[in-house]
C-alpha cells in the first residue's frame, strides 16, 4: 500500500470498530492477542468493559427506578461520547504500528494525518527505538485522558447538565465508581474513581491500573476472564462467576442502547511542561494488590439501597 492507501484503510478501520462500547472493547482486546507487547491495548479492552457496564446500569433495574430518564441519557452520553473520542484517537495509531511491523519500517511520520498529538509521535518512534513497553503505556494514558479534557470533561454542558449534578457527586464521595478487574474464579480486583475531573487523577489511576493488569501473580486469571467471556455490557458478565448468583440487573448493552453519530470538529492539541510530562512517563506507583470482591458487593448493596429509596422518595412527591 501506498500512503494514501494506508490513511484509508487506517479510516475504514478505525470507522468499523468505533461503532460502540461493544465493537470497541473487542477490537481493543484481538489488538492485544496479536501484539502482546503493546500492553495498553488490554488495558483500554478492560476499561472500555467498565464503561460497558456503567452505561447498562443506567437501564437496569435500580438506576432506572431512581433516575429521570433525561439524566440516565446525558450520563450514558457522557460515557460513549469520552470512549469514542479515545478510540478514534489511538486505534490509527496501534493500526500504524501493526503495519510498520509487517513492513518492518516505521511509520509513526503518518500520525498526523490523523490530527494524533506530535507527543505520541515522538513516544511510538522511541518504542520502535528502544522498545520500553511501560513508557508507551504511559504515554498513551497521558494522551488519551487529555483528548477528553476540553470536548468531554471541561465542556460547559457536560459540566453543568453532569458533573455538577449530585448524583456524579454522591457516587465519587461515597466511592461507588470503580474500574473492576474480574476472574472467573469469582473474585474482583481494582481501584476506585477519586477526583475525575482532573486530568492528573484520571493519569494516575490510568498508570495504576495497567500496573494492576500485568502484576506477575493477576495478569494469566484477567487474560482468561477477558478470553473466555464475551463482553455484553451486563454486570452479569462478571456475576455469573459469583458463588451467590442473583438475578440480572442490567441489561445488555445492545438491546438497549442503538449506535450514536459522533462527529469531531477540531481536535484541540493539549500542552504540558515536558518536566510533568517526563515524571508521568517514568514514575512507577507501588500498587497495593487488594481483593475488593466483599467491598464491591457491600458497596453495590448500598448503592441499590440508595436508588430504592431515590426512587420511592421521587413516587411520593410525584403523587403528592
Amino acid at each position: 500500500m501506498n500512503e494514501q492507501e494506508i490513511v484509508d484503510y487506517i479510516i475504514k478501520e478505525t470507522e468499523k470498530a468505533n461503532i460502540d462500547n461493544i465493537s470497541r472493547t473487542e477490537a481493543y482486546y484481538a489488538y492485544f492477542k496479536r501484539h502482546k507487547e503493546i500492553e495498553w491495548a488490554f488495558l483500554a479492552s478492560m476499561v472500555s468493559r467498565n464503561a460497558g457496564w456503567n452505561m447498562c446500569d443506567l437501564e437496569g433495574a435500580y438506576f432506572s427506578f431512581a433516575l429521570k430518564k433525561n439524566l440516565r441519557k446525558r450520563l450514558f452520553l457522557t460515557y460513549e461520547r469520552a470512549n469514542w473520542l479515545i478510540f478514534k484517537d489511538a486505534y490509527p495509531q496501534l493500526l500504524l504500528y501493526e503495519l510498520s511491523k509487517k513492513k518492518k519500517k516505521s511509520l509513526f511520520s503518518l500520525l498526523s494525518k490523523f490530527d494524533v498529538h506530535s507527543f505520541m509521535e515522538e513516544e511510538w518512534t522511541r518504542f520502535w527505538e528502544e522498545g520500553k513497553k511501560k513508557r508507551l503505556v504511559h504515554a498513551l494514558v497521558v494522551n488519551e485522558q487529555h483528548i477528553i479534557q476540553q470536548p468531554v470533561i471541561s465542556h460547559p454542558v457536560y459540566q453543568k447538565r453532569v458533573f455538577s449534578r449530585p448524583f456524579f457527586k454522591l457516587q465519587e464521595m461515597l466511592h461507588f465508581s470503580s474500574v473492576l478487574f474480574p476472574t472467573i474464579q469469582g473474585e474482583l480486583y481494582g481501584l476506585s474513581v477519586y477526583n475525575f475531573l482532573k486530568v492528573e487523577e484520571r493519569i494516575e489511576l490510568g498508570v495504576k491500573l495497567s500496573e494492576l493488569l500485568f502484576h506477575r501473580e493477576l495478569f494469566t486469571l484477567f487474560d482468561d476472564f477477558a478470553s473466555s467471556t464475551p463482553h455484553t455490557g451486563s454486570r452479569y458478565d462478571y456475576e455469573q462467576y459469583f458463588r451467590e448468583r442473583g438475578k440480572i440487573a442490567t441489561p445488555h448493552l445492545r438491546s438497549t442502547f442503538r449506535p450514536v453519530a459522533h462527529h469531531e470538529t477540531q481536535r484541540d492539541k493539549w500542552v504540558e511542561s515536558k518536566e510533568k510530562l517526563e515524571r508521568w512517563l517514568v514514575d512507577t506507583p507501588l500498587v497495593e494488590i487488594v481483593n475488593i470482591t466483599r467491598w464491591y458487593k457491600k458497596k453495590q448493596r448500598t448503592l441499590h439501597f440508595y436508588m430504592l429509596v431515590e426512587g420511592k422518595m421521587k413516587e411520593i412527591i410525584k403523587w403528592k
